[in-house]
């Protein structure tokens, strides 16, 4: 490995500075609000995922205009926005379909799978890190029994985040990659704005409304433009120059007790029962646990 490798590697182990802290607390608030905001759209999903991204990359493009170019870092940055196109389907549906506190913990569960797919690369998961894993998933299985009780569209919803989770995990290492050659507003210029033209035909060709919609959704949606697309997955993604995916993944657990207080306070969309609460900490326990013994830099070399 060279020098500059080694330096790479090493950075991405060391806990967030200061200014990254910040920039993950903003995060966290900014991704917090994604889910209550969703549930409480009306737009159709590939709909709402067009304009979502679509306004996050002209927001970013003024400044990655300063940048040069990466080939290579291109390549990972057209990648990445498909990919999180097709997680945007999963957590709006999920959104719609499950309740906020239900989906946006089975969603948490990313860093599971960024285990995983470090494993089928070569990479080594200690013990203890396959313990959270079953203790994650234990709770899943808790969350989405509960569910199916109740209704099969609640199951779903179950499931839909549960592949969102997945894609949510390649994503991040996806983009890491991708910063390595490329300044960030230069990636989410470029992932935001591949994944807008991703779900542009999901949403022509499903026969979807694309403009005609009520003051009140153009309202909705700026606030997940500036709130979960800006100052949440912006932020985070501008801290994975220096901070490990591992890590970031564990912050983003804070994502769920926000989100989950949101929708109450505000009574936005299905009301989680008081019966998935202990299936939505064993999977939070679970994700720190992983996080916690795997180890950032295994992370970084797969990558």
């Amino acid at each position: 490995m060279s020098e500059v490798q080694k330096a790479t590697v090493h950075n991405h182990t060391e806990l967030p500075a200061r200014p990254d802290l910040i920039r993950l607390i903003i995060g966290i608030f900014g991704i917090g609000s994604s889910g209550p905001l969703i549930a409480l759209s009306a737009m159709p999903v590939p709909t709402l995922i067009f304009w979502r991204n679509l306004g996050g990359s002209l927001m970013t493009l003024p400044f990655a205009l300063r940048h040069k170019l990466d080939r290579t870092g291109v390549k990972w940055a057209v990648l990445a926005g498909i990919v999180l196109a097709v997680h945007f389907v999963g957590f709006f549906l999920s959104m719609r379909m499950t309740s906020v506190t239900a989906g946006t913990a089975i969603v948490a569960t990313q860093p599971i799978f960024a285990a995983f797919f470090v494993k089928l690369t070569g990479g080594h998961i200690p013990t203890k890190a396959w313990l959270g894993m079953l203790i994650s998933f234990t709770g899943v299985v808790v969350v989405t029994g509960i569910d199916l009780q109740l209704d099969r569209r609640s199951f779903l919803g179950d499931l839909a985040a549960l592949i969102s989770g997945a894609l949510a995990a390649a994503y991040m290492l996806i983009g890491s990659r991708a910063q390595q050659t490329l300044a960030t507003t230069s990636y989410t210029t470029i992932c935001y704005f591949v994944c807008a033209m991703t779900a542009l035909p999901m949403a022509l060709l499903s026969g979807y409304d694309i403009v005609g919609f009520a003051l009140r959704e153009w309202w909705i949606l700026l606030g997940l433009i500036i709130g979960a697309q800006i100052l949440g997955h912006t932020m985070f993604n501008m801290t994975l120059k220096r901070v490990s995916p591992a890590v970031v993944s564990m912050i983003v657990f804070f994502e769920v007790p926000v989100a989950a207080i949101v929708s109450l306070v505000f009574d936005i969309g299905k009301q989680p029962t008081l019966s998935i609460i202990p299936g939505v900490i064993l999977i939070l326990l679970g994700c720190i646990l992983v996080v916690l013994r795997t180890r950032p830099e295994r992370v970084m070399i797969e990558q």
